[in-house]
C-alpha cells in the first residue's frame, strides 16, 4: 500500500463532502408512509443524515419486526427508485442518492490534500455499495484514494468499525508513524474517530444540531469547504 509513515485524512460524506438531505429525508418520508406510520417532524428527519439508518429507524420507535423492512423499503428509494426531482437535472427523476450535490469547494479542497501528499479515504456509514456510484456520478471518486462503507449485512455498521476496516485495507501502522485525523459533521464522525484514538475536524456547513460537535469533543470546527486544507495542515503540523 502506501509507503509509511503516510498521512490519512478520513472524509465522511454526506454533510461534509455533499449536500445530500434531499434524497435522504425524501427517502425516509417515502419509507414512513409505506409503513403506515406518522413521519417525523423536520427536526428529527434531518438527525438521519449520519448516522446509520437502522440507528434512526430505532430512534424513532420502528418496531423490531418492522426494522428490516423499513431499511429495504428506504433502501429502494434511496437507490433504486427514480421518483425525485433531479437537482443538477431540473425535469429528470432520479433516485433518493442522486437528489445531492458537491458543496462548493470541495474538489479544490480534495485536490489540494493530494497535492499535498496526505492519503484521502471516504469512510462513511452509508453502505459502500451505495457510496461508489455517488462518488462515480459526482466525480468524486478519481480525487479519493479509497472508499469505505458500513456493509449491507449491518456486520460493519458504525464509523469506528468503518474507519478500522479502511485501516486493515490500507495497512494503516501506528507503530510505522502513520496518522490520521477525520473530517465530518455528526457526533458519528466524533464518536468513531475517538473510538480509533483519533480526532475529528467538524464540519459547520454540516447537519449537527446546535452544540452537538462540541458536546461529542470535537478538535476544531470550521465554518466553510475552504478552510479544510489549511486545518488539516495545521493538525498534522502539531500532531
Amino acid at each position: 500500500m502506501a509507503q509509511h509513515p503516510m498521512k490519512v485524512v478520513l472524509l465522511d460524506l454526506d454533510g461534509t463532502l455533499t449536500k445530500s438531505d434531499g434524497g435522504i429525508i425524501g427517502s425516509v418520508i417515502k419509507t414512513f408512509e409505506e409503513l403506515g406510520r406518522p413521519v417525523p417532524d423536520d427536526a428529527e428527519l434531518r438527525r438521519f443524515i449520519g448516522p446509520a439508518i437502522i440507528e434512526s429507524m430505532k430512534r424513532n420507535h420502528v418496531p423490531e419486526q418492522d426494522l428490516d423492512r423499513s431499511i429495504d423499503i428506504y433502501r429502494s428509494y434511496y437507490a433504486d427508485r427514480a421518483v425525485f426531482e433531479d437537482p443538477n437535472n431540473p425535469g429528470n427523476k432520479v433516485p433518493g442518492r442522486l437528489v445531492n450535490v458537491v458543496f462548493p469547494g470541495i474538489r479544490e479542497q480534495l485536490l489540494a490534500l493530494r497535492a499535498d501528499g496526505y492519503f484521502l479515504a471516504l469512510a462513511s456509514c452509508k453502505p459502500e455499495y451505495q457510496c461508489v456510484p455517488i462518488c462515480d456520478h459526482f466525480h468524486l471518486s478519481e480525487l479519493l484514494d479509497g472508499i469505505y462503507g458500513a456493509s449491507k449485512d449491518n456486520s460493519r455498521l458504525d464509523k469506528d468499525q468503518v474507519i478500522r476496516y479502511c485501516f486493515d485495507k490500507i495497512g494503516f501502522d501506528g507503530d510505522a508513524g502513520d496518522k490520521a485525523v477525520m473530517i465530518g459533521d455528526r457526533y458519528t464522525d466524533i464518536d468513531g474517530a475517538h473510538a480509533c484514538g483519533l480526532d475529528a475536524i467538524g464540519c459547520r456547513w454540516g447537519y449537527a444540531p446546535a452544540g452537538e460537535m462540541e458536546e461529542h469533543g470535537v478538535y476544531e470546527i470550521i465554518e466553510k469547504p475552504e478552510q479544510i486544507e489549511e486545518a488539516v495542515n495545521r493538525y498534522f503540523q502539531t500532531h
